[in-house]
């Protein structure tokens, strides 16, 4: 065959982007016996944010990934409640409207069983501190930035995907939400001061008007995590930089007219903080996740708002799917004397087939919920039923997705494509 290459040459695959989900599809490649190389223009390993969660489903796929990686995700991950016998309900809480003082006053509006373990937080960048610690040497070039490689994972700004879809698409960038973010980290004992041992310990949603708040525990309970997002009808000042200045006064005014707990959490901010701009691919999606030897995955293909809180999760799936695909590639590479550029790109092209539709169903659904959250949505507006029915269906196709049906249209997709390209 034209073109072919010799069965003892490797597969060299190259990452961009050193992030969560470039290292775990690094792993997972390595554990396939495949040669990885990761580029990250940075000078370090970094996580923009603070709190992230993984659902069950996720970690399901991490293991199947490289199991190393669920260990490195448990030595950091704290449990809703207590960790020896963990609440693995989620809750929504009328945040606006409460009459008394205490924090027990805050009226629940319903729960939603998320399985055992269900919902467990991390520090970002603790989660990326572990990953790192079984990344073998020489994987990772720091300062180092590609204009041609394969698998871009270089998250929401992605150069790659810029390369991919072309400067003069507006597919090629994220757009603002108009919603930001205010994010802090509490120490767990002020937490506890203001709160109440059960509510600083477990998540709670706080629903509202415009607005929402989210905290749950991390750093094996001695952090809780905040972010309290805000409506803002305004232009974003910088698209280049996502965040800003702001100050606990800022945030403190935004929640002057809710409920006595919310208020308590606002006072618990710093003096000065961040806010984070909420940017996504909603308004114009990503046409293709690959073209050639050109494929992006994670948020580079799929950048979501962060109100289903699986941005992460669904990234770890792709992963997945790519970790698979690739080790068909060199599989047929070795068997069938395929070339390396042939089946490189079909294993895209079907990445992109099976992917595309569920994580841009999820950058829509976020922004859907967010509404839901706020009381915006006119399908539920307060009304806690309607709410709970719509969260949960949303939430179930996140949560309960059939991971070996991925595997298999992935695999039929690609032996179709090899079948065709031998014909």
């Amino acid at each position: 065959m034209a073109g072919a290459i010799a069965n003892d040459q490797p597969v060299d695959v190259a990452i961009v982007g050193g992030g969560i989900i470039g290292l775990v599809l690094a792993l997972g490649l390595i554990k396939r016996r495949v040669k990885v190389k990761v580029y990250e223009q940075a000078r370090s390993f970094r996580e923009i944010g603070a709190g992230v969660a993984f659902t069950a489903n996720a970690i399901r796929c991490m293991h199947m990934l490289e199991p190393g990686i669920v260990d490195a995700l448990k030595a950091v991950a704290t449990s809703n409640g207590d960790s020896k016998n963990p609440n693995d309900w989620l809750q929504w809480v009328d945040g606006y409207n409460q009459h008394g003082e205490d924090p027990n006053d805050e009226k629940v509006l319903f729960k939603l069983y998320a399985g055992y373990k269900g919902f467990e937080g991390c520090h970002r960048a603790h989660f990326l501190d572990e990953l790192v610690k079984i990344v073998p040497d020489g994987v990772v070039e720091f300062r180092k930035r590609l204009d041609t490689l394969f698998i871009g994972c270089d998250g929401i700004k992605s150069r790659v995907r810029e390369i991919l879809l072309g400067k003069e698409n507006p597919a090629s960038y994220p757009y603002y939400s108009h919603k930001v973010a205010y994010r802090g980290l509490i120490p767990m004992d002020k937490a506890v001061d203001a709160l109440g041992d059960y509510k600083a310990r477990n998540q709670h949603m706080h629903m509202g008007p415009g607005a929402h708040v989210l905290h749950f525990p991390v750093a094996g309970h001695t952090l809780m995590n905040v972010v309290a997002f805000v409506t803002d009808p305004h232009d974003w000042c910088d698209n280049e930089k996502m965040t800003a200045p702001a100050t606990r006064v800022e945030v403190e005014e935004a929640f002057a007219k809710w409920g006595p707990t919310v208020r308590a959490i606002t006072n618990l901010l710093p003096d000065e903080l961040d806010k984070w701009a909420i940017f996504d691919t909603f308004d114009h999606p990503a046409p293709t996740y690959a073209r050639g030897q050109i494929c992006i995955a994670g948020d580079a293909a799929h950048a979501s708002s962060p109100h289903h809180g699986a941005g992460a999760g669904i990234g770890v799936e792709d992963a997945l799917c790519l970790g698979t695909l690739v080790e068909m590639a060199v599989s047929s590479l070795q068997v069938k004397g395929a070339s390396k550029v042939q089946v490189l790109s079909m294993a895209f092209d079907t990445f992109n087939a099976v992917r595309r539709e569920r994580s841009q169903w999820l950058v829509n659904s976020s922004r859907s919920i967010c509404e839901v959250y706020e009381w915006a949505n006119p399908k539920t507006g307060k009304d806690p039923e309607k709410c709970l029915e719509e969260i949960k269906w949303r939430s179930h196709k996140i949560w309960y997705f059939d991971i070996n049906g991925m595997l298999g249209d992935a695999a039929e997709g690609y032996e179709r494509r090899l079948k065709t390209n031998e014909g």
